[in-house]
């Protein structure tokens, strides 16, 4: 690659990096052109490896991949990134429209519940709240405080599959109706109640729990069952045991299909 083109190359990606989407790895970009990310850059150090991933993994995607995919050296790659991914590609995606997500959090009936993440403190566990989320097909997670549901580390722990669901971050005092029933050692056993498809499903971060403003704004105050002496389920273990429970309700015909491995 000439001088010209790789000076061409890291302004483009610059440009784009400021307002958009990091979406780091193949997963990651996967899932958000299969959920309509507006996709405006990519770079990949092995374009036929790229290719050949996507026709194992997701055909569904590999025409768009060969349109998109723009091969550069590893080492530009490298420059451009904090850290590469094993499979070396990286793109920059446009985040979706605020509007757009506030008025599918907004809407009403909902069919699937609202995650609530009060103050969340780790990405990680986020990014795997955001891919529980997008899996089982809810309508979105809400997070409060200082962290950044759309940050690079978010994103790729939850293998770009923001796209396939609303994900904002608001102050308390902003969320959407419906019932809120808050996750609490105090509350009554998860197992005796039968969560609505409205329900705002809230918890609180791993190491305080729910803020006394968020319990005292409860619905319903509900405990997750666990064994005597256990400190704690991590932050996303949570949110996975109660969706579940949520889908298994004695209404539930329209939630997510069996997984695929891709």
């Amino acid at each position: 690659m000439s001088d010209d083109l790789t000076a061409d190359v890291v302004r483009h990606w610059r440009e784009a990096a400021a307002s958009g989407v990091l979406l780091d790895g193949f997963h990651a970009l996967k899932h958000a052109l299969r959920f309509g990310a507006e996709v405006r850059l990519v770079l990949a150090t092995d374009k036929d490896a790229v290719l050949a991933l996507a026709a194992e993994l997701a055909p569904d995607v590999a025409e768009r991949l060969d349109a998109l995919v723009r091969p550069v050296p590893a080492s530009l790659l490298r420059e451009l990134l904090p850290r590469t991914h094993p499979t070396g590609i990286a793109a920059i995606a446009d985040r979706p429209h605020r509007d757009a997500n506030l008025a599918t959090l907004a809407r009403q009936p909902r069919r699937a519940p609202v995650v609530v993440l009060e103050n969340p403190r780790n990405l990680g566990n986020v990014g795997a709240v955001v891919r529980l989320a997008a899996g089982m097909g809810v309508t979105g997670v809400i997070t409060t405080g200082d962290a950044d549901p759309w940050h690079p580390n978010v994103v790729r722990a939850g293998a770009g599959l923001h796209y396939a669901t609303a994900v904002e971050r608001l102050d308390l005092g902003s969320l959407p109706d419906g019932p809120l029933y808050v996750l609490d050692p105090e509350g009554d056993d998860l197992r005796t109640t039968v969560l609505p498809d409205d329900a705002l499903l809230a918890f609180g971060s791993e190491r305080h729990g729910v803020s006394d403003e968020l319990r005292g704004a409860a619905t319903r105050l509900l405990a997750l069952p666990m064994r005597a002496q256990v400190s704690s389920f991590n932050l996303a273990t949570s949110v996975a045991m109660s969706l579940y429970h949520w889908s298994a309700g004695p209404t539930r015909g329209h939630g997510a299909g069996p997984g695929t491995r891709a």
